[in-house]
């Protein structure tokens, strides 16, 4: 299929997030983007395994997005001083939101962190456990990808989790009210491109097959240019919570079943800028 008949038809982004968490998880990841069946993946900077890890993605540059996973809450991001337990950083954003310079601080430390391995911009900015949206937090990122980027021809896009009504339970209702529309409207604003939807939030529970059934239920029904999240991993490592997730999905990922999926949904795997093009300027 040529690039004008993809960005034509139905088209998703299918995107990883988690690269660098463990080993398993960048080679799982990579294996995938080999294989075509992810179009975008997001880094965790912080873990030390990042600059051993990004050799993996270097080979695929240009046919996938590779992203910032902005973190704030995982055990790398304890280790660099600025970590907090989800529940403590929801819970500083619903009351007063995060110190702007603070925030502003962790983001540029992260963004240098990638982009010193990359040798290039992130292709968007996403989040671990969405906080990119969090009150704080969105208002300093903003405002860094603008005073970093806001001159290149083409800026990263961002995230916005905000999970289609139709598929809202709990779990997906409280990732949109954190910060998703605020979000869009800054962006917006700021002239930087974004998503609109995301699918692909479950609680990694339920086994292989109930993996499968949502993953087919998400792709028959995802708007055009949505973002499907996942976490594959080549295998579980032990001290991975959600580990036996990541193998899961990895295993269906690589199958024939899901390429099948994409193909019967009539969905084409593009890169963000296919779907979400730079915003013009009220000045050009």
């Amino acid at each position: 299929m040529t690039r004008s008949a993809r960005i034509n038809a139905r088209s998703v982004i299918v995107c990883a997030d988690d690269f660098a968490v463990n080993a398993s998880a960048s080679q799982g990841i990579a294996k995938l983007a080999q294989m075509g069946r992810l179009s975008a993946t997001s880094a965790m900077v912080l873990s030390e395994r990042w600059e051993h890890d990004v050799a993996l993605l270097k080979p695929l540059r240009g046919q996938l997005d590779v992203g910032l996973h902005l973190d704030w809450t995982s055990d790398f991001a304890f280790a660099h001083g600025h970590g907090m337990p989800l529940g403590k950083a929801m819970h500083q954003a619903l009351l007063g939101g995060f110190d702007a310079a603070a925030a502003s601080a962790v983001i540029e430390r992260q963004l240098d962190a990638f982009e010193h391995h990359w040798l290039a911009p992130p292709d968007f900015v996403d989040g671990h456990q969405h906080v990119h949206q969090f009150a704080g937090i969105r208002e300093a990122l903003v405002s860094v990808l603008v005073r970093r980027y806001g001159a290149h021809a083409v800026k990263p896009y961002l995230r916005i989790a905000r999970v289609p009504a139709g598929w809202a339970d709990i779990k997906s209702r409280v990732i949109t009210w954190m910060g998703a529309d605020a979000l869009e409207k800054m962006a917006d604003l700021a002239q930087l491109p974004h998503s609109q939807a995301l699918l692909g939030v479950y609680d990694f529970a339920g086994g292989p097959q109930r993996f499968a059934a949502l993953m087919q239920r998400w792709l028959a029904r995802t708007p055009h240019g949505a973002i499907v999240m996942c976490h594959p991993a080549q295998a579980a490592e032990p001290d991975d919570e959600i580990g036996v997730a990541r193998a899961q999905e990895l295993a269906y990922l690589s199958s024939p079943e899901f390429a099948l999926v994409l193909q019967s949904a009539k969905l084409s795997l593009v890169r963000g800028r296919d779907v979400h093009p730079p915003l013009k300027s009220s000045r050009d």
